[in-house]
């Protein structure tokens, strides 16, 4: 009996060790167990990451928050960034940053930029609704190192994206009641710590498929305490992304899983999140229902109340776990 035990830890231990072969398949990873899992680059060509690869300190240490780089685009400049550097209020006065409208934040994940695909979608999809204040964090300093070694790092990202909003609404006017922070997988959490740096004050917080390896249980993830109303959007849950809700709303797109619709793929339904959202900015016209549990949630059964999913609308406010379909291709 006892060597049964034995071979059967055994198998278990090589199984949670394997290296998988199909690039984006993560149909082997077991949360908490499984050492390898694929994850996108901006360009949705997937990587493998050892999740018990070392942190790299050295890397940790100099390519901090310190280095992150804010990026305004306007209706005046939808296309072309202007770079604001926190501390320098000549770079406020020198571009087309205006305190009376919204302000909208985005945030990528790992191995990402802030050219990525899913930042001008996005901010596209806000200036086509809102005139308004983008400003696209680009912290791919840190992004681009090693995948333990970001999520080490994405608490000083998010502090140091907090206190420069502090200090940009103090240097330049602005309304926290007009604030909007976005971000997709690592950096869905790295708006959660902006958030909490800045005192939960930002309106209203939306998580992007919020990364789920190495977040399972972590004090740094995004949380209902990052600012008056948090959501998530959930597309690659149990695998690249966190599927338990961690906001005050949480939706569940076609189960909230992969396969997404018109995905073959994990990486692909992890990125999906940034697509959905960008189309819900646009068009505002995914409803969800409201479920009796996340079992329900992932069937897509729910016949609750109903609470559109994403949207730019600044006042939004729900509570609980919503389901909903939608298609395979934009605007989905």
């Amino acid at each position: 009996m006892k060597h049964l035990v034995a071979l059967l830890c055994l198998v278990a231990l090589c199984a949670g060790s394997a290296i998988p072969l199909i690039p984006g398949d993560n149909s082997h990873y077991v949360e908490g167990e499984s050492r390898y899992i694929w994850m996108p680059d901006g360009e949705g060509v997937p990587h493998l990451v050892d999740l018990h690869e070392p942190v790299d300190e050295a890397v940790l240490n100099s390519r901090n928050g310190a280095n992150n780089q804010y990026w305004l685009f306007t209706r005046n400049n939808p296309t072309s960034a202007q770079v604001i550097v926190h501390g320098n209020a000549n770079t406020i006065w020198n571009s087309q940053y205006r305190a009376a409208r919204p302000l909208k934040v985005i945030v990528h994940g790992w191995n990402n930029n802030g050219n990525t695909a899913m930042n001008p979608q996005i901010t596209a999809a806000f200036l086509a609704v809102l005139d308004a204040n983008v400003i696209v964090v680009d912290w791919r300093a840190l992004a681009g190192s090693s995948y333990n070694t970001a999520v080490a790092g994405v608490p000083s990202v998010g502090q140091h994206l907090g206190n420069f909003l502090i200090w940009l609404i103090n240097t330049a006017g602005g309304n926290w009641n007009q604030v909007h922070l976005v971000g997709f997988s690592l950096g869905a959490h790295v708006v959660g710590n902006a958030g909490r740096t800045a005192g939960g004050r930002p309106a209203r917080v939306t998580g992007l498929d919020p990364a789920g390896p190495q977040w399972g249980g972590n004090a740094n993830a995004l949380n209902r305490n990052s600012g008056i109303y948090v959501e998530s959007i959930h597309t690659d849950g149990r695998l690249l992304g966190i599927f338990d809700p961690i906001s005050d709303a949480d939706f569940y797109p076609n189960g909230g899983r992969n396969p997404q619709p018109g995905c073959l793929i994990s990486t692909c339904s992890h990125g999906r999140a940034t697509e959905l959202f960008a189309s819900t900015v646009q068009f505002n016209r995914h409803v969800g229902r409201r479920c009796g549990n996340i079992w329900e949630a992932e069937l897509s059964s729910c016949t609750g109340a109903t609470l559109n999913m994403g949207n730019s609308i600044i006042g939004k406010r729900g509570t609980g776990l919503y389901g909903l379909l939608t298609g395979r291709t934009w605007p989905f």
